[in-house]
């Protein structure tokens, strides 16, 4: 419900309205983050009602929740340490290692290929800069 909440707020700071030329920049993600919140609350309202005292997930089966989870948010702290590019080789090469268990030359070869492939993409081709680390700086990315 928080997300959609920021959603709308941020929204409402560039325009919600539609003006002269048609919507402004935040009218269609201010409908998606009211239709998020009111989904959310309905969500909340039928957990309230049919609250079930069972247990809802055991350790067993938050235990692969979490292999992935705790991956996930080292890998976007990261990003603003060391770039994306470099998060997202070590993010790639971790799951196929860890998850995959990959351990041909497959593993570097995906790791370094994908960010390769979207430093092409949006860097070179569509020209929008992603967040860069000090080793995309040192070599002059």
């Amino acid at each position: 419900m928080a997300t959609g909440g920021v959603v709308m707020w941020g929204s409402s700071l560039v325009g919600i309205g539609w003006g002269s030329d048609g919507p402004r920049a935040g009218y269609f993600p201010f409908y998606v983050g009211l239709l998020i919140t009111a989904s959310s609350l309905v969500t909340f309202v039928q957990a309230a009602i049919k609250s079930d005292p069972r247990v809802f997930v055991t350790g067993a089966q938050f235990k692969p929740v979490l292999a992935v989870l705790i991956p996930s948010l080292v890998f976007v702290a990261a990003i603003g340490v060391i770039g994306i590019y470099v998060a997202s080789a070590a993010f790639i090469a971790y799951f196929m290692w860890w998850v995959g268990r990959e351990r041909g030359w497959l593993l570097p070869a995906v790791a370094l290929g994908l960010p390769s492939a979207s430093f092409t993409v949006f860097e070179v081709w569509f020209l929008v800069p992603l967040p860069k680390g000090p080793l995309e700086t040192l070599l002059g990315f």
